[in-house]
């Protein structure tokens, strides 16, 4: 049975406070970039978290209108306000802070009631409010600190510039894509039928191999945007394309309407650019090891056109630093990737998803966790 238990409840309150430093933080970065004279960085952060921003609050509001279709039209136009204003995220926390402390320290002992019964009602509502968090979380991710990252890191290769606002920006983004993941991978654990708790170790593995394959990743862009920015990013618009048209043919129904599954579609396929997910809960081995396959041909084909051109960045104690950080991470990253799906993967996923390209009706109705049963597995 789904379960929120009071560690839940503590990690859910570090989410928030890290949720609230990375605001400020990236705000501090900018101004620092700003003040500095360094206008470009200072636009493309902030572009990134008004992506980011912007989309999280389309689906939060989205989900918000679907949960509550039916019920009183007034509360909705408040939520839509509060989401207009950027902040629908803080009222998810909220309610996810009102449920999860009723289900971790308020509900009472009784043990084997069913679902209608109070404890075990709120313990759903805990973990459904969560899972749309972590859901709205790996859009932030993948649309904010992943790029945020790579920006850092290039700038650092490319410039040389070093302060403890570039470092503590690139440690907050690396946190807060290992956050992401493994909350992530926790709440796909709860949201599949007869499956085990997330222990310790698949957490680890699970974390690693997401970590340090996006790592490898974004230093290998890095390189190739210090040789030319124009070919980076021809290369991330031909891999978004490459993504956008596999998850079309995945033929997804998460969304009710036909516009949110598209924009659900554009993003998984933003997200498909640093690391693999599998949209279906399908078998995907083949996909993946093309994927992973075409990543290390890359990395390796960067490092030797770095190499044979040695352009003079390639002097740079940096360069040095990031070629071996960049092997490592990718090696790391597939043994550890290797592991998990041999020891640790779900063998049993839900329901998969008809193939249809109708995304109205009741095929995009989910609520609560049956919307994360139809979100990106892994």
């Amino acid at each position: 049975m789904m379960t929120f238990t009071k560690l839940n409840f503590i990690f859910l309150v570090g989410g928030i406070i890290i949720y609230v430093v990375d605001i400020g933080l990236d705000f501090w970065v900018v101004s620092k970039y700003f003040c500095q004279g360094q206008y470009s960085w200072s636009i493309l952060i902030l572009g990134f978290r008004g992506l980011s921003s912007l989309i999280t609050q389309i689906f939060s509001y989205e989900w918000f209108k679907n949960d509550w279709e039916g019920t009183n039209t007034g509360k909705l136009k408040w939520i839509f306000l509060v989401h207009l204003f950027q902040c629908g995220i803080f009222l998810r926390y909220w309610f996810a802070l009102k449920y999860g402390c009723q289900a971790a320290f308020k509900q009472n002992s009784m043990g084997g009631a069913s679902e209608t019964d109070p404890p075990n009602f709120m313990q759903k509502r805990a973990v459904d409010v969560v899972t749309d968090i972590n859901m709205l979380r790996v859009f932030k991710t993948f649309l904010e600190a992943t790029p945020q990252l790579f920006v850092q890191i290039y700038i650092l290769v490319e410039h040389g510039k070093n302060n403890i606002c570039q470092y503590a920006a690139i440690i907050m983004s690396f946190c807060g894509i290992s956050i992401s993941m493994v909350d992530y991978q926790i709440s796909l654990r709860k949201s599949l039928p007869d499956e085990d708790e997330l222990h310790l170790l698949p957490k680890l593995v699970y974390l690693f191999y997401k970590l340090l394959t996006i790592t490898s990743w974004i230093l290998s862009i890095s390189l190739i945007t210090v040789l030319s920015v124009g070919s980076s990013v021809v290369l991330l618009v031909f891999l978004w394309s490459c993504g956008f048209t596999w998850v079309l043919k995945q033929h997804t129904a998460f969304c009710k309407s036909k516009k949110m599954e598209y924009l659900y579609r554009a993003v998984v396929a933003i997200i498909l650019i640093f690391s693999f997910f599998n949209i279906k809960g399908r078998n995907t081995k083949a996909c993946i090891s093309i994927y992973y396959a075409t990543h290390s041909v890359v990395t390796l084909g960067v490092l030797f056109v770095y190499t044979f051109w040695k352009p003079p960045v390639i002097e740079d104690l940096h360069f040095t630093a990031v070629s071996i950080l960049m092997v490592l991470s990718l090696v790391l990253g597939i043994l550890s990737l290797v592991v998990y799906y041999r020891h640790f993967h779900p063998t049993v996923y839900c329901r998969p998803q008809e193939c249809s390209d109708e995304v109205d009706g009741e095929a995009g109705q989910r609520m609560g966790n049956e919307r994360f049963q139809n979100f990106i597995m892994q």
